[in-house]
Formats: structure tokens, sequence, C-alpha cells
């Protein structure tokens, strides 16, 4: 059996859906009683099938995409398997996850999904290897298969410590933060950029500027691990270490933007679509944003008020997830395939776009609210309701999305 990189991506776009759902879901229940579901259950099923059967299930595919077109060939039924295990995978932990929470079958489906993943860079890099063509994207893709391998350990560490039943909370939490440090500012974002600078850059800004901007950030990605928990007892040669890779990634960021801005008439041109420029242009601010707080997070009492509260933590996973990686996905997806953008999609996107900073902006206010622990009157009523907005414009965008023909789209 084969599926083609339309195909998968529907199929993502469908598990993004589900993503929707249950986000709804835990915010119903914190303003109304469901018994039926145990909310903790509930947010791990969430955050693992966002993580694998959204934004991995998606990367991959375009990954797979992304060979084809260097190899002029197709070579999605050669990665069938390991598509399709991933998505057995994610859809595993999304049930047991929502059943028993941390349990041998949920741990068990987390288990396979990792060593599907150790699979897949394996294929992918030897594939990669193979391309004769000097791509700035080859290398960012690299570095985001050996970040998904690394993020791992966090995630062994942690079935490690609940398994022996080692109460540490440092070590636990910790342990967290490496699997999801490697996972969004590694697999994740690598990723997007790889994709979106070999299709928007290559010839227009100069391969030495991006050569200098992936080397910045990548020297820079280990040591960022730290600034989640600066709030441990770290040496001063580590602590300077660490201003220093934050600083690193401002100014190779501001670096790109410039060369981006002196360049822009021609990569407007390139991408010949409006809602895809306003995509990107969401996603330039928002990573701009990102890269400032965490430039800042390097103060010690600022890194304590930010990571001691749980608004603040959930806002800023949610501008990384969805302002940055999942906005990057979507306007690659326009950008790179030959999807018509019809009324149901280009609504469903605009909507989705508008619902993610309406939703940024209140975690943010109740975040800050929070630090002076000021309760904000009917504010889980109007995250409620961004929730809602997120998933009907997800709807939209799958009706547009099955309304192309694959045929049409299909090169």
């Amino acid at each position: 059996m084969k599926l083609h990189m339309f195909q998968w991506i529907k199929i993502s776009f469908i598990n993004l859906l589900v993503v929707a759902i249950l986000g709804f879901l835990l915010r119903y229940k914190i303003l109304y009683t469901f018994t039926y579901i145990d909310q903790k259950h509930l947010l791990h099923a969430h955050s693992h099938f966002a993580f694998t059967g959204w934004i991995t299930q998606t990367l991959m595919a375009l990954i797979v995409g992304f060979i084809c077109n260097k190899h002029h060939k197709d070579l999605f039924k050669k990665y069938f398997w390991p598509l399709l295990f991933n998505l057995i995978g994610s859809w595993g932990m999304l049930i047991t996850f929502t059943i028993q929470g941390y349990g041998f079958y949920s741990i068990a489906f987390s288990t396979t999904s990792i060593f599907v993943s150790y699979w897949f860079a394996i294929i992918v890099w030897k594939d990669l290897n193979a391309i004769a063509e000097n791509d700035i994207g080859i290398k960012w893709i690299k570095i985001a298969l050996i970040s998904n391998v690394i993020s791992s350990i966090g995630a062994f560490a942690l079935a490690f410590l609940m398994a022996n039943k080692i109460v540490h909370q440092n070590w636990y939490v910790s342990a967290q933060y490496f699997f999801l440090h490697f996972q969004y500012n590694g697999w994740f974002f690598f990723c997007c950029i790889g994709l979106i600078s070999s299709s928007l850059f290559n010839n227009i800004v100069s391969k030495r500027v991006l050569n200098q901007v992936f080397y910045g950030f990548t020297i820079s990605l280990i040591p960022a691990f730290f600034l989640s928990i600066l709030w441990m007892k770290l040496s001063s040669t580590l602590y300077f270490i660490i201003v220093i890779s934050a600083i690193v990634q401002v100014v190779a960021w501001v670096y790109l933007l410039l060369h981006i801005k002196k360049n822009i008439s021609l990569i407007k041109n390139k991408i010949a679509n409006n809602i895809v420029v306003i995509l990107y242009g969401l996603v330039a601010t928002a990573l701009s944003i990102k890269l400032l707080l965490q430039l800042g997070s390097i103060h010690p009492t600022l890194s304590k008020l930010a990571f001691g509260f749980r608004p603040i933590v959930i806002g800023y996973l949610h501008l990384v997830l969805l302002a940055i990686i999942s906005l990057s996905i979507i306007g690659y997806v326009l950008y790179i395939t030959k999807i018509n953008m019809n009324d149901w999609l280009k609504r469903g996107v605009v909507l989705f776009a508008i619902s993610i900073m309406f939703n940024e902006i209140l975690l943010m206010i109740q975040g800050f609210a929070a630090l002076d622990y000021i309760v904000v009157p009917y504010i889980n009523e109007l995250l409620l309701l961004a929730t809602v907005f997120l998933f009907i414009s997800i709807l939209l965008m799958n009706v547009g999305i099955n309304k192309n023909k694959v045929s049409e789209v299909i090169k």
C-alpha cells in the first residue's frame, strides 16, 4: 500500500482536530463537571497526541516529501511503515493515556513511538546523505533528527524515576524539560526552519548568511536547555555559557531577519500567496517574542517567577507549539503543495491564526495576573471560547482540504 504526502497531510489535519477537541475538554473540565475522564489523564493524552499525532506525524511526511523532491522520485512507499507505526503509536497513546494515564499500555505505546523515531531517523539520514545538492535544509533536518533522538533520554529518565518510585522533584522536572526542550527547540524548530529555508531562502539569501545562522542556533541548542532549569543551583561558568547561548540565538535570528527584510520583495514573489506571507509574518513575530522572553529568563528572579507559575508555562508552550510550529507547518503545506485555497480553507486558516492570537493574549493576561495573585474575571470562560474558535477553524481547514482531489494535488 502507498500513500502520497497529501494523503498523509489529510490524516495529520484530522489529528489536529482531535487535539483541538481534547483542548476543549480540558478547558471545559476547569469550569464544569465532567466526571467521566480524569483531568491529568486527559492532559497527558492531549500533550502526547499533539506532539506525535499532529506535529511529528506531519513533519515526518514533509521530510519525506522534501527527500522525494531532491531525489526526483516518489519514496513514500519506502516510508509507509514508519509513518504508519508512528500514527498507530499516536492513537495508542491517545486512548491509553486517556483511560489509565501513565500505565503499562501507555508507556508501551510511548516507547514504541520512540523506537519508530530512531528507525525513521536512520532511513532519512541515509537518504539525506545521498542528495547531491548542497541544500541548507539538509543540515537543519539532520540536527532536528539528532534532537528527536536525544529527547528520548528525558523520556526514559522519567520512566526510570516513575518505575522506581524515586520522588525527587528536581530530577523529575529536569527530565521533563529535557524532553520538551529537544522536542520543540530541537526536533520541531530545526525541522521547520530547515524546510522553510530550503524552499524560500536558497538562491535568495546568501549561503554564507544561512550557514552562520544555522551554526548560531546549533551551537546554542544544548546550552539553551539549562534556561529551563535556572532555578537549580548551577555553577557560574555554566551560567555564563547559558547567557551567551541566549544572546547568540537572538543575534542569529536578528541577523537572518535583516537579510530577509533586504530580500523581502523576492521572497514575497516566490511565495505568491498573501495568506502564507501573513502566516510567516506571524511566525516571525512569535519567534521574536519567544527568543526575547528566553533572553529575559536568564535573570534568576524572572526565571523563578516564570517557571513557578503554571499559566505562564502553558502560555509559553502554546506560543511555541501553536504560534511558531503549527503556523509554520500550515504555511509550508500551503506553499509547497498544489492545494486549492478554497473559501473553506481560507476561512479556516485565517480563523486559526486569529484564535491563536486570542488564546495567547488570554494566557499571557492570566499568567501575569497570577504573579500578583489576581483573579481575572471570566478568564476561564474566555479561554474556553478560544478553544471553540480553534476547533471551528481546524474543522473548516479539514473541510477545505478534503474538497481538494488527490489527483489534482499530487504532482
